[in-house]
């Protein structure tokens, strides 16, 4: 009689696992808002209609590599830098071209600046030899406080890291 009511088989033992989309929710919660610890973010889960333990968010957290929130909001991924910041930023890089002359091919380097939230492309200039003089007056145009291309942008991306550009004051 205890064998036949016995109910060990059908699941395994502690709590059952909480569901495929709960798990799914809490993590993009958790990498969209790097600032938020386990108890905000169970608080946000209760919001949404999951009842979940802050225990639980560290378990599947854990489980997936997720950082406690200090270590998270200090491992800010590209990705999740420039979608939080697509509007702000803008990328400058050069491309060469070979122009035919009189005296013969003759190779331009063409400075060109992309604004990643409208993808807009500006050619800021050309020249055979960008040096520094050149590539000063280059910077003026594009931080022009009345029309330049960079006006209202707080990042450029022109190499490795991002450039924090500080804007002047409008009067």
């Amino acid at each position: 009689m205890a064998a036949k009511y016995d109910g060990s088989k059908k699941h395994g033992p502690g709590r059952p696992k909480k569901a495929a989309e709960i798990e799914r929710l809490l993590l993009e919660m958790a990498k969209r808002n790097t600032t938020w610890g386990y108890t905000r973010l169970r608080d946000a889960m209760k919001n949404v209609g999951c009842d979940i333990g802050r225990t639980t968010v560290q378990r599947i957290l854990a489980e997936h590599g997720i950082a406690p929130a200090p270590q998270r909001k200090r491992e800010y991924s590209w990705a999740t830098f420039i979608k939080a910041h697509l509007g702000a930023i803008a990328g400058m890089d050069f491309f060469t071209v070979e122009v035919l002359t009189v005296v013969g091919l003759v190779r331009y380097h063409v400075l060109f600046v992309i604004d990643l939230g409208s993808r807009i492309v500006e050619v800021v200039g050309l020249a055979r030899d960008p040096a520094g003089v050149w590539m000063k007056q280059m910077a003026r145009n594009l931080l022009d406080a009345q029309d330049g291309f960079l006006r209202g942008k707080h990042y450029l991306i022109a190499g490795p890291r991002p450039i924090r550009l500080h804007q002047p004051a409008h009067p």
